[in-house]
C-alpha cells in the first residue's frame, strides 16, 4: 500500500477531527491585493460591493461574531454580525441598520468565510458529510450544508489540510446547484496553536480570478473585548 493510500485509511471522516477548538478570537487587517469588478459581479451584485474597501480592519470571536471597520472617502463604515444579528453603521449618513438573521443562515457571516472551522460551526449551524480522501493534495474533503431547520439548500464543498486544520479550498454551490464560486485559502500562519490562512483567492463560476485578499497583521487569541461586537 502506497503511503498515500495508507493516510487515506487513517484519516478520520469526521469532520470533528478538523475543527480547531484553540481559536478564540482573531484580529487583522484585510487588504485587497487585486479585483476585477466585472468578474465579481458575476458571483453576485453584494461580493461585488465587498472589494470596493480596499483596506478593512477584520476581528472574529467565537462563536458567531464578526466586526469589520473601514473608511470609504473619509466615511466610517462599521458592520457586526453578532450570532443571529446583523448591525450595519455609517455614522455620517446617520445609517444604522439591524436585521435578524435567524432564518437566512447565508447572511451570517463566520469564521467558515475565513478558511478556519470551529466546533460551535457543526453543533446548531451546520452538517458536514465526508466526501473523500484528495489523492493530489492530501487533503480530506466534505460537503457542508446548514442545518435542515434552515430550509436552504446552498452547498460547500472544502477541502482541509488535516494536519493544519484549515480549509485551502471552497466551492460554492447556488440553491439550485449551479457553482457560485470557488475560494482559495493559502500561505497559513501558525499562532497559538491555531493555524490561519492569510491570503485568498476568489475564482467566479466562469473559473476566473475575481479578487485577491491579503490578511495582514494577524493576532490570534490576544483577546477582544465584548462590547466591540455590540449591536
Amino acid at each position: 500500500m502506497t503511503t498515500l493510500l495508507a493516510l487515506a485509511v487513517l484519516q478520520s471522516q469526521n469532520i470533528s477531527a478538523y475543527v480547531q477548538p484553540a481559536f478564540h478570537d482573531a484580529t487583522f487587517t484585510a487588504k485587497i491585493v487585486s479585483k476585477n469588478q466585472n468578474e465579481l459581479k458575476k458571483i453576485n451584485d453584494d461580493f461585488g460591493a465587498g472589494y470596493r474597501v480596499e483596506t478593512s480592519t477584520v476581528r472574529i470571536e467565537e462563536p458567531f461574531k464578526v466586526r469589520v471597520d473601514a473608511n470609504i472617502e473619509d466615511t466610517q463604515v462599521t458592520y457586526i454580525v453578532n450570532g443571529t444579528k446583523r448591525h450595519f453603521k455609517i455614522p455620517r449618513l446617520r445609517i444604522n441598520k439591524a436585521e435578524d438573521l435567524s432564518t437566512k443562515p447565508g447572511n451570517r457571516q463566520t469564521v467558515f468565510d475565513f478558511g478556519i472551522i470551529t466546533p460551535s460551526l457543526f453543533e446548531s449551524f451546520m452538517d458536514a458529510k465526508f466526501v473523500r480522501m484528495d489523492r493530489a493534495t492530501g487533503d480530506v474533503v466534505f460537503d457542508v450544508t446548514y442545518k435542515s431547520v434552515f430550509n436552504d439548500k446552498t452547498r460547500f464543498r472544502i477541502w482541509i489540510d488535516p494536519a493544519k486544520r484549515y480549509i485551502t479550498k471552497r466551492e460554492w454551490y447556488h440553491r439550485k446547484g449551479r457553482m457560485v464560486a470557488t475560494f482559495y485559502y493559502d500561505q497559513p500562519e501558525t499562532t497559538n496553536g491555531v493555524t490561519a490562512p492569510t491570503r485568498l483567492t476568489v475564482k467566479n463560476g466562469d473559473d476566473v480570478v475575481a479578487g485577491v485578499t491579503r490578511y495582514d497583521g494577524i493576532k490570534i487569541n490576544a483577546g477582544i473585548p465584548d462590547d466591540v461586537f455590540g449591536v
